[in-house]
């Protein structure tokens, strides 16, 4: 009974549950469908506003464009509440331009208060609901700029439009309302305005102004109309003025506006005028002195990034390059923030492509993020930034140099011409006094024993603008040659600063740079600097010189000049490897190093190919040979560096001696050599006497790397068939060389042919005649190898330009084969230098882009770029120049 009545009891009490679970949910379904048919009455409610709003609006614009600019400021406020009330940007684009339109005419409307729209700020009433809506309607503007694209025609007029309600209504200047007796309330309406343009300071105003800006000039031809540039630049301005040049708003207009691409080349070019209102805020001087704290432009780099950051630093050089007086007050600031900026750019520059780098038209691969956007204008940034390395800044920059007279050279010649040693007690500056010291002329302009103090402000000067430069090399790697160019373009600049540089120190030149390798100090990385860009430059205008440039002309250096150069940098460079600073060498030592030696070797190379140094002037006099054979022997790392970089300081007969050994060595390690206890390996050949050739090449071509070097026993057979008498000791092996040699060498087989002028030789053009003339090349450079290797002297005169091939100078950047041409051709060469001096108009000689060659009795036409036989020869195009420099001289790329 007990359980029947407690299950009862169980279900009743389910059934209950179950009920109440049921009225809950039917609640919740009620109350569900009472929301969502609020939602939808809601959504209805609110459709039906939007568009009886839109209708009214339509309605109120759709009125007499006749009638449209009596309307009532009052009107015209009303209806723009409602529009900004329901306003969606997609929807209601037309009716928000026909509203700025609407405002616009208001303002213009002549003695009629109530319908200018500004009347409203003098209500008590709607002075705030009018500051809220003005405020609103200008940021839509700034909403609807950064959409539109200035290249389009329907979207350019957008701009204009936009621009003017900004321009209007952040100015007083142009208010009807406040002539005559208004001007009274000009303060208040001031205030109002810097109201309005601190709210659109404070949602990202700047921002929109770059993207425009960015949108109509980051191209190579200008979108933007000048109203549009000169409306958007004096947007830029006002709140910096404003706020009389805060940090704040100056930090915001570099970042913005200064680094658009080109902007100051563009304003210079559209609208003039506005250069001169920033000349007159004196903008320039207040960006370098902003920029040359530290830390404020680290951060306005870190902001911008490397695109931006170069961009920022061409519109910089710019300003500077037009304002002549500010750059001379400001020289340090100026070029400190420059060094500074590139510094900041080098450190993502990459010497190779890879995983994590972009390709940049200036800095080449960077490893930071590349706006590829800004691509189209890089040829506007790179001639901004060339008025840094131009004629006008040089002259500015470097004036402390250039302002000092060259010393006379006729009694230079009386320079010592041996080397310079550190042990010497004739330190350089003191040679180029004993050069001039009978010279009463230029006793004065030469300084006291002592020289100039390194830690002078005329020195500190010099050293930061030569650490800009050399900055400036390292850093835009892509037009590097284009700078080098420009630095040599004054033919006194080099000179004066090689004579600024003997002045440095104590004991002038040599001693004081070897000091500052040794010294890690901020100063011995400005005066290495200042080496470094001395001959990377002088490197670039030797190689771009010709040899009467150079040696009649003497254009920059006389010949004496180069004399005592090549000495400072012969002893320079032996003192760094021989007292391990080059084995040791990371970053700017190595830099250094790489500088100073490839200046050295060009001069030593041009000196080979016409001699302007005197007799033994490259040796190391205090170079022991035994002292370098010893410590070749024992492997020490400057003994292989000095042959390797200088083997010029050691005498050639001690270079054969060194290589002789070297050889004999080789052949005791590879059991070449006879001795007691075992013979060497000998190869035997037959040669028939008719067929030297041909028996020589098949049965040698094939043999291995160390058979060759090995003995080689050569058996003759005569015309008979007979072998001749006699066992080959060397003799007939050297006969047979001699022969082979003789035969290869012989312009009739066409494998090799002759200059015209002293029938030198070299590989001859038409030499694929010879079905495996690629194998016979590879022959004869065996045979020549085996001559050398066995000290077997052989009579071959290649031409000097075949040699520069052979030793590899014609992958160096510096090589140049119209130094090289004299030796293939000097007729060719003596017609083109005359072409390059011809001083009348150069098209009445006839002349093409082409050049005939006789080719095997047919003549040939070569065009020296594509369609060159069509293109004749002018004054413009008779040098290949650097493009963007001002040099006319031959620029070897």
């Amino acid at each position: 009974m007990f359980s029947a009545s407690q299950s009862s009891r169980a279900q009743f009490l389910d059934k209950a549950r179950q009920a109440r679970e049921e009225r809950r949910e039917l609640k919740e379904r009620e109350r569900a469908a009472v929301q969502l048919q609020a939602l939808v009455r809601r959504f209805l409610c609110r459709c039906r506003l939007q568009r009886d709003i839109r209708k009214e609006v339509d309605d109120f614009f759709g009125t007499n464009e006749s009638g449209s600019s009596k309307r009532s400021a009052l009107s015209v406020f009303r209806i723009a509440r409602k529009l900004l009330f329901v306003f969606n940007p997609k929807e209601d684009k037309e009716r928000f331009e026909k509203l700025c339109r609407c405002i616009l005419n208001s303002m213009d409307v002549e003695n009629e208060p109530k319908v200018w729209y500004v009347s409203l700020a003098l209500s008590k009433d709607l002075t705030l609901l009018w500051i809220k809506q003005i405020k609103d309607i200008l940021w839509f503007c700034c909403e609807f700029l950064k959409q539109l694209k200035p290249d389009i025609l329907q979207d350019s007029r957008l701009v204009n439009l936009h621009l003017t309600m900004l321009v209007t209504f952040t100015d007083t200047s142009t208010w009807k309302i406040l002539r005559g007796k208004g001007e009274t309330l000009r303060p208040a309406m001031n205030h109002i305005c810097a109201n309005i343009m601190g709210h659109l300071n404070q949602k990202g105003f700047y921002s929109v102004l770059q993207i425009l800006l960015t949108n109509g000039l980051a191209r190579s031809r200008p979108s933007l109309s000048k109203g549009s540039l000169t409306a958007i630049f004096s947007l830029a301005l006002r709140p910096v003025v404003a706020a009389q040049f805060s940090d704040n708003l100056l930090r915001s207009f570099l970042i913005h506006i200064m680094s658009v691409p080109a902007i100051m080349t563009h304003l210079a070019t559209l609208t003039p005028e506005r250069l001169a209102v920033i000349e007159s805020h004196d903008l320039f001087r207040k960006f370098i002195l902003f920029l040359s704290r530290e830390a404020q432009c680290r951060d306005v780099c870190v902001c911008l990034e490397g695109s931006h950051t170069l961009c920022l630093l061409g519109n910089l050089v710019f300003l500077g390059s037009l304002n002549d007086q500010v750059l001379e007050e400001e020289t340090a600031h100026f070029v400190g923030v420059l060094i500074h900026m590139l510094s900041y750019c080098q450190k993502y520059v990459s010497q190779k492509k890879s995983n994590l780098t972009h390709w940049h038209p200036v800095l080449g691969w960077f490893s930071q993020t590349v706006d590829y956007g800004l691509n189209e204008s890089m040829p506007l940034l790179t001639k901004q930034l060339q008025h840094l390395w131009g004629v006008h800044m040089i002259r500015i920059l470097f004036s402390d140099v250039l302002s000092k007279k060259l010393l006379e050279n006729q009694e230079i010649a009386q320079l010592p011409a041996q080397p310079v040693s550190p042990q010497n007690s004739l330190p350089m500056k003191n040679l180029f006094k004993r050069a001039f010291q009978k010279s009463a002329s230029v006793r004065n302009i030469l300084k006291p024993v002592g020289g100039k103090r390194v830690d002078s402000a005329e020195v500190q000067k010099v050293c930061s603008i030569c650490v800009l430069y050399q900055t400036t090399l390292t850093t835009l790697t892509q037009i590097r040659l284009q700078i080098l160019t420009g630095l040599t373009y004054l033919d006194d600049l080099l000179p004066k600063l090689w004579a600024f540089i003997c002045e440095l120190g104590p004991q002038g030149g040599l001693k004081l740079f070897l000091e500052c390798l040794n010294n890690d100090t901020e100063e011995s990385k400005r005066l290495l600097a200042m080496l470094m860009l001395f001959c990377d430059c002088s490197r670039h205008l030797i190689t771009i010189l010709d040899d009467i440039e150079v040696y009649e002309e003497q254009i920059s250096f006389k010949l004496e000049e180069l004399v005592t150069i090549s000495s400072f940098l012969n002893s320079f460079v032996f003192k760094m490897i021989w007292d391990g600073i080059v084995e040791n060498a990371r970053g700017e030592t190595l830099e250094l190093f790489h500088s100073v030696h490839g200046w050295l070797m060009v001069l030593y190379e041009r000196d080979c190919r016409r001699r302007f140094a005197p007799d033994e002037h490259w040796l190391r006099k205090d170079l022991k040979p035994s002292v370098l054979f010893q410590e070749l022997d024992k492997d020490k790392k400057r003994a292989q560096l000095l042959l390797q970089y200088i083997p010029h300081v050691i005498p050639h007969k001690n270079r054969v001696l060194l290589f002789r050994n070297m050889v004999t060595k080789e052949k005791e390690k590879l059991g070449l050599v006879e001795t007691s206890s075992a013979s060497p390996h000998v190869t035997h050949i037959t040669i028939r006497r008719s067929r030297m050739l041909e028996d020589g090449y098949e049965q040698l071509r094939q043999l291995s790397q160390n058979a060759m070097k090995g003995v080689i026993r050569v058996k003759f057979v005569n015309d008979l068939g007979v072998d001749e008498a006699g066992i080959d000791q060397d003799g007939v092996f050297k006969e047979f060389l001699e022969e082979i040699i003789k035969k290869v060498f012989d312009p009739a087989l066409n494998l090799f042919k002759t200059t015209s002028g002293d029938e030198r030789l070299y590989p001859s053009p038409t030499s694929y005649i010879h079905e495996n003339y690629l194998q016979l090349f590879e022959f004869v450079g065996k045979m020549l190898g085996k001559a050398v290797y066995e000290g077997i002297v052989v009579d071959v005169p290649f031409a000097s330009f075949f040699l520069s091939q052979l030793l590899g100078h014609h992958h160096s950047v510096f090589y140049s084969s119209v130094d090289e041409l004299p030796s293939l051709d000097s007729e060719f060469y003596k017609n083109l230098t005359s072409i390059k001096r011809y001083d009348g108009d150069i098209s009445d000689l006839g002349l093409t882009l082409s050049y005939d060659e006789d080719v095997m009795g047919q003549l040939v036409c070569h065009e020296l770029v594509p369609g060159g036989k069509t293109i004749p020869v002018t004054n413009e195009n008779n040098t290949s120049e650097v493009k963007g420099t001002q040099s006319g001289r031959f620029c070897r790329i």
